[in-house]
């Protein structure tokens, strides 16, 4: 098992380095200048404001310099903030992370449940219910669902009611977190229960399983001692995916609802051409998709004792 810890971490180095190298060019090559605005900026200062920076040395050396901070955590100053990123990381992530996990949580708990049902009760008006929901779930943008929850559960029930059960912005008490979360996770929700359904279909009709209904196990005892561990393991696989791509994916519904989380800062990053803040945010969440992929590599080995982590050839 440490060999393979070991393996897997010297791989998610070599992605790091790819990231860093990838985003510092990728962002050199977009159009225009992040210190040319409305106004025209004498020579002297534009001169100025490279050698702050960094700008005015050769590509290779600002390559190089910039990967020499990133491993000391250093991800730069902020042309646009004048900060730290690493310091905007820090006051931002908190709230996206928080709105992230509680997407991720409901719609694994709400996804994994509805495959369940989806795949028992097969052929069903609830199969039916389930796959329509999952079919609108992965149609639909989040910042669609979150406008249509903001029109008719914050204002259309609001003035049905009189009594303000779900705020439409902020991100202060427990209430102002519900619609935001749900319209984050409502597309990771619509993959996972198709995902779950498929995979328990598959398991039902497993050997094993008609030996179990032969010796008169209840359908309970079926489906959740033996039927759900081995079909939940396709859903832990794509975990890892889901959990960076609902932090990632966060942007949009962070500005809709006036969360104070990263989703500002790296939007307004791209408008002024941040390049310090585009770079520092991409690879922060790049290494944060690694870390999410390594970690349910290693929970295979804990969930399903099939999997021997030892033994494990590439």
């Amino acid at each position: 098992m440490i060999k393979y810890i070991i393996k897997r971490l010297f791989y998610a180095f070599l992605t790091v380095i790819v990231l860093v190298v990838l985003t510092f060019f990728m962002m050199r090559m977009l159009p225009g200048d992040p210190f040319i605005g409305a106004k025209a900026i004498p020579e002297t200062t534009m001169k100025a404001l490279n050698a702050k920076y960094g700008l005015d040395k050769p590509m290779l050396t600002q390559l190089f310099m910039y990967m020499g901070n990133v491993f000391r955590g250093d991800l730069g100053l902020s042309i646009h903030y004048n900060r730290p990123v690493t310091d905007i990381i820090a006051q931002a992530f908190p709230y996206s992370f928080d709105l992230g996990m509680r997407s991720l949580l409901f719609a694994t708990i709400a996804g994994v449940l509805l495959g369940i049902v989806a795949a028992v009760k097969r052929g069903t008006k609830w199969d039916t219910i389930t796959m329509l929901f999952a079919i609108i779930g992965v149609s639909v943008p989040g910042f669609i669902v979150g406008a249509l929850l903001q029109y008719f559960l914050g204002l259309k029930l609001f003035q049905w009611t009189g009594i303000r059960f779900f705020p439409i912005t902020g991100w202060s008490s427990f209430a102002s977190k519900i619609l935001p979360a749900f319209a984050l996770s409502f597309a990771s929700l619509a993959t996972i229960s198709r995902l779950m359904r498929t995979s328990m279909l598959d398991v039902l009709g497993q050997d094993y399983i008609k030996t179990a209904k032969s010796k008169g196990l209840s359908q309970k005892k079926i489906i959740w001692k033996h039927a759900v561990r081995n079909a939940i393991m396709p859903v832990i696989t794509v975990l890892g995916p889901i959990a960076a791509a609902v932090l990632t994916g966060a942007f949009v519904v962070e500005n809709i609802f006036a969360i104070p989380g990263m989703g500002k800062f790296f939007v307004l990053s791209i408008q002024t051409q941040d390049y310090t803040m585009i770079s520092g945010t991409t690879l922060f969440y790049g290494v944060f998709l690694v870390i999410a992929n390594l970690i349910v590599d290693l929970a295979y080995g804990f969930i399903d004792p099939r999997v021997k982590l030892t033994e494990v050839k590439e």
